[in-house]
């Protein structure tokens, strides 16, 4: 529950309890002393009791009632993660974001927020997004489009910024054609520089990710979790994963900015703009920066019809 590696837990009466509950099955098995694997044993059955609710959502996934991907690649569509508070109990499980771009002038549709299911703190970081595309791609000429972003299948509400990343990921993959892995989860919070931001719950987010992962196909070797570099001091992972790790059966990415992060996600070069402003040719920012062109002068074009129609 500490979530840092470099702290301790003062939260002694749940430590007490633990302890009780340890010793009671260090008595059952008729040991003198209680060992490791009775605290974890106790650990264990403290989570059986309490998450109804995680595995009720396992099932869901696992026979399609909850539309989710832990393998291939898909274009504007991505694997977010969330934390659920139970009060005793919290547990992280991936969901689907997906975005839509087309031609248009009303910049990013928050579809939670047009639902009125999207806290301040969400909206916010959908905010940011715009600031970074502008500044990005936008210093010459304005950026006419328009986006939408859903969470899938999210009918109790979203707040928070951890997801603004995998939001802009979302929207960098449908603007530049380029598939985004879809056996890699992402959480980070991003500012308007393409700076990656620590987040909360990323030992429940990375656990959710490994727990879907093993249970829909069996972990592949290639799976993870995409994290801020600035949460690793965070992971107290449990021993079942960190062994996966350690094996190679699955990953956790920690990233700075962006540009780091598509990389991973699209197997594509972010690319570097030089001096002129220009991206390499292939690159992931060179495609993006030629579909908003693209955009731009449909619009153009568009409202040059009007006008001429018009007169």
């Amino acid at each position: 529950q500490v979530s840092d590696q470099t702290k301790l837990s003062t939260r002694f009466g749940q430590i007490k309890d633990l302890l009780i509950e340890a010793d009671y099955w260090a008595r059952k098995d008729g040991a003198p002393l209680v060992q490791d694997h009775h605290v974890q044993q106790a650990v264990n059955q403290k989570i059986y009791r309490l998450n109804l609710v995680e595995e009720r959502l396992q099932e869901m996934i696992s026979d399609g009632s909850l539309l989710l991907d832990v393998t291939g690649e898909k274009v504007g569509q991505i694997n977010g993660l969330a934390v659920y508070d139970l009060g005793d109990f919290s547990f992280g499980r991936p969901t689907r974001i997906t975005v839509q771009t087309f031609a248009g002038r009303e910049g990013f549709i928050n579809i939670e927020r047009e639902a009125s299911m999207s806290g301040r703190t969400h909206d916010k970081g959908v905010l940011i997004l715009s600031g970074y595309l502008g500044a990005k791609f936008g210093r010459d000429r304005p950026l006419t489009l328009s986006a939408s972003i859903c969470f899938e299948q999210s009918y109790d509400g979203v707040d928070g910024d951890s997801a603004s990343s995998t939001e802009l990921y979302a929207i960098a993959s449908s603007l530049s054609g380029l598939p985004l892995r879809q056996d890699i989860a992402v959480t980070g919070s991003v500012n308007q520089k393409g700076e990656i931001q620590p987040i909360g719950g990323v030992n429940q987010k990375v656990e959710g990710m490994f727990d879907v992962c093993r249970a829909a196909s069996g972990l592949t070797g290639t799976q993870g979790v995409v994290i801020p570099h600035q949460n690793v001091k965070n992971l107290m992972l449990r021993d079942d994963v960190v062994e996966a790790i350690r094996d190679g059966k699955f990953h956790v990415y920690a990233v700075k900015t962006i540009d780091e992060g598509l990389e991973i996600l699209t197997g594509t070069a972010a690319g570097e703009a030089d001096a002129a402003g220009e991206f390499p040719e292939g690159t992931v920012n060179y495609l993006i920066a030629k579909r908003l062109g693209e955009l731009n002068d449909s619009m153009r074009g568009y409202f040059q019809g009007l006008l001429s129609n018009g007169s």
